[in-house]
């Protein structure tokens, strides 16, 4: 049913399954009938997110390929690089990152705090790229890095920003979506749209495909956080036939499955907005979540626009962590919450 997922190396970093919880409370206050939460905030190591379950994909086949250093890029403030910094540890190897500067900004909070004080706890070595929206050349600059680390004698393994790649990352989700179908399942709950983040489009993707391939036809709402939905779209249909390619199976995502919901993501990625603001008050508020601003800030408000949209259902919010990140936007959280309080 997928393919060869089961066959591929995969390095153990998760604790999963993550819990599946009720949002009474929320709900209760934006007017939907149910919601729940899927908790990949909780899956572990330096403070978890979801690229935990991508990194097991891409560090078990560094491992297997006898890799000693693993190099990664992202925006400063980024998830991913903090926990590939933290998951090559577990495994003993070295970790090269390389920060863009995707959002134009220079206060210290920003710059040294949230993941970027974790990277430099972990001991990553930091690189730095200039530019913030190329991503072939931020992978070029780390296989420019990778070729000296080579020099040196090292085994490096490269985890590709661009799109063109293997998408193994995208496995991780796969594995989720089969992780919550059988929650779901076992809990007898009802869900009838499923709300998630979609910003390199590698969890989107691989959850929807994961669900499509094991028979679950319900709408999957992908809430834009860093391009609009036309620039999303046609990286989604792509990044689907490639895991359809790479599990050696039929695609089951129709282009038709793609949704995606750009009404919260202004004035542009990584930027924090009243309503991402709001529903992070909110979410904390009543259910005691803790979202950030760049992510599931902006992709519990789009879930609040879609219970707006259809108050009857029940809706599930995927969680994908970031919490970290609070911390470098301090300044514009205490002036929103400062605001809010006026």
């Amino acid at each position: 049913m997928l393919g060869t997922l089961d066959d591929l190396p995969r390095a153990s970093l998760c604790h999963a399954p993550t819990p599946l919880e009720a949002m009474p409370n929320l709900c209760n206050q934006i007017g939907l009938e149910s919601g729940f939460v899927k908790r990949d905030d909780c899956t572990g190591m330096a403070f978890g997110g979801n690229k935990l379950r991508q990194l097991e994909f891409y560090l078990g086949e560094a491992v297997a390929e006898g890799s000693d250093v693993v190099l990664i890029t992202g925006a400063v403030q980024s998830n991913f690089v903090r926990q590939a910094a933290a998951g090559a540890i577990r495994l003993g190897m070295q970790c090269h990152i390389q920060l863009e500067q995707r959002v134009s900004r220079s206060d210290p909070a920003y710059n040294s705090s949230g993941n970027v004080l974790i990277d430099r706890l972990l001991g990553a070595t930091i690189h730095y790229y200039a530019q913030g929206e190329d991503e072939a050349g931020a992978d070029r600059e780390l296989g420019a890095i990778a070729e000296r680390l080579r020099g040196e004698g090292h085994t490096p393994y490269i985890i590709h920003l661009a799109p063109g790649h293997k998408p193994l990352g995208a496995l991780g989700y796969v594995v989720c979506a089969r992780e919550t179908l059988a929650q779901i399942e076992s809990a007898g709950l009802k869900v009838d749209e499923f709300v998630v983040p979609s910003g390199s489009g590698t969890t989107h993707a691989g959850f929807l495909f994961g669900l499509r391939a094991l028979g679950c036809d319900k709408p999957v709402t992908g809430i834009c956080v860093r391009r609009d939905a036309t620039a999303q779209h046609q990286r989604l249909i792509d990044r689907c036939a490639e895991i359809a390619d790479l599990l050696q199976i039929p695609n089951p995502v129709n282009d038709s499955d793609i949704l995606l919901n750009d009404e919260v993501l202004a004035p542009g990625y990584g930027l924090l907005n009243q309503a991402t603001s709001d529903a992070i008050a909110l979410a904390a508020r009543t259910e005691a979540l803790m979202l950030d601003p760049v992510y599931t800030g902006k992709s519990m408000a789009g879930f609040i626009c879609r219970a707006r949209a259809e108050p009857d259902s029940s809706m599930l919010f995927l969680h994908t962590g970031g919490t970290p990140a609070m911390f470098a936007y301090a300044n514009d959280l205490t002036e929103a919450l400062d605001l809010a309080n006026t």
